[in-house]
């Protein structure tokens, strides 16, 4: 007999507790996770979610039901078992997470042997077809092995950067009362910085709303920190700490499409005429810094799995998204959202400069939109009648992901999300803020006819 789970999406599997995501679901996706893994041992971490422990015992039970052993890292970020999974060998790793979801979500991200990602084109699909014709078996007990990976963790992160270097600095934390806060206060006593920390304390009730710095209302309270404090910079992380967010000293939020740019100049210096992967949603600040210092612009549909397959073909030493995700070669071609931030502090203190001035030439060279999204009834239909609009114009049109369209002064790109009824715009232009601005509008206005 076979029972369809919902809650399995392009990447991972995330859905509302207890309606789709539940102790039967999870030990269900236990079986399938050591099953398609042929698994012998199994890492497994958690966030800070009221679920996230019912979950870990159901999930448990299913990979033991195998044979396979769970090593729990308990409370951590993605990245954590990322490094885990190699650290101590497993076959696989879980992290029990739904990141910047509402409260009462919950999910899981899946890699195999060395983070290797899954999505539905890669194992997930299998995962999730053994998990649909399994019967759980919740009166056993779950057996797990409790380990401390965080030293281990902290010095591998510190092997990014050279912490004599680091000059002293003021910054503003925001973990969103996500898991960051307790590997920001490991990492406090390893580098000469003073931190004021805000919602430092894991709490997976969020008493302070859901943590995704991506949406501009939540920005205010890591800006006003910054400026309050007089600050040198902020930084803002999403409640699994795998995204990670920049605050000028004023308090302005930065783009992270033009923290590609400089984290790609940084890493070049390093490993000249490597390569650099990126997204589609922006793409020219990115391109011209990558050329300008000898590295080779890769451009990846967006998204962890296909990003990271990328790298591993190229051998790239970094990939961005312009959403707040960095790969690093070195870290398993896997995105961190500490790694960045101790590279950039890293790179202000070699230049003897600000993140302001850091950044100020490639905002004015190339405006941006930001994303927005909007929900429409037909996403792929939208899409299709925005091109048709479009071609009198005689843009270079590129599918890669949704559709971007070149206009030789400006440039957008419209996709579709992979779990929602919605659509992503991006739009920048060369040097003209107002340009961008008016097609901006030009472009929402045609959304809201169409869609």
């Amino acid at each position: 007999m076979t029972t369809e789970i919902s809650c399995f999406k392009a990447y991972d599997v995330r859905g509302r507790i207890p309606s789709e995501l539940n102790e039967d679901v999870a030990f269900r996706i236990g079986v399938g996770v050591a099953s398609y893994f042929s698994a012998k041992s199994v890492v497994v971490g958690y966030d800070v979610r009221p679920s996230s422990l019912e979950i870990l015992n159901a999930l448990t039970k299913g990979i033991n039901s195998q044979g396979a052993k769970v090593c729990c890292i308990g409370l951590c970020g993605t990245e954590e078992i990322y490094f885990a999974t190699n650290h101590l060998n497993t076959d696989a790793g879980v992290m029990i997470t739904a990141s910047h979801n509402p409260a009462d979500y919950n999910g899981l991200k899946i890699v195999g042997k060395g983070a290797r990602p899954v999505s539905m084109d890669s194992g997930l699909g299998e995962i999730k077809k053994i998990a649909e014709r399994t019967t759980s078996e919740l009166d056993i007990e779950p057996k797990m092995d409790s380990v401390n990976i965080k030293n281990e963790y902290i010095e591998e992160l510190l092997e990014f950067i050279d912490p004599d270097k680091i000059k002293p600095m003021h910054i503003v934390t925001n973990a969103g009362n996500g898991c960051a806060g307790p590997i920001l206060d490991m990492l406090e006593d390893k580098l000469p910085i003073d931190f004021t920390k805000i919602q430092n304390e894991p709490d997976g009730s969020f008493p302070n709303g859901i943590p995704n710095p991506l949406l501009p209302e939540n920005r205010e309270i890591t800006s006003k920190a910054v400026i309050e404090n007089s600050a040198d910079l902020g930084i803002a992380w999403d409640g699994d700490f795998d995204r990670c967010f920049f605050f000028d000293s004023n308090g302005i939020f930065i783009e992270n499409y033009y923290l590609i740019g400089l984290l790609s100049e940084q890493l070049l210096k390093q490993s000249p005429g490597d390569s650099i992967v990126h997204d589609p949603r922006l793409v020219w600040n990115t391109v011209e810094e990558v050329d300008r210092f000898g590295g080779i612009p890769t451009i990846s549909k967006s998204g962890h799995s296909f990003i990271k397959e990328v790298m591993r073909e190229n051998n790239s030493i970094y990939g961005g998204e312009m959403s707040g995700h960095h790969y690093f070669r070195d870290f398993y071609y896997s995105d961190s959202g500490m790694i960045p931030w101790l590279l950039l502090i890293e790179n202000v203190s070699a230049s003897g400069t600000s993140l302001t001035d850091l950044v100020k030439d490639r905002i004015e060279k190339f405006p941006v939109s930001g994303e927005i999204n909007r929900t429409v009834n037909n996403p792929e239909e939208l899409l299709e009648r925005v091109k048709d609009h479009y071609l009198s114009c005689d843009p270079k049109i590129e599918n890669l992901d949704g559709y971007s369209f070149d206009f030789g002064e400006w440039r957008f790109n419209l996709r579709m999300s992979n779990t929602e009824p919605l659509v992503r715009l991006n739009v920048e232009s060369r040097g003209d803020g107002d340009l961008m601005q008016n097609k901006t509008e030009e472009i929402l206005g045609l959304i809201q006819e169409l869609g």
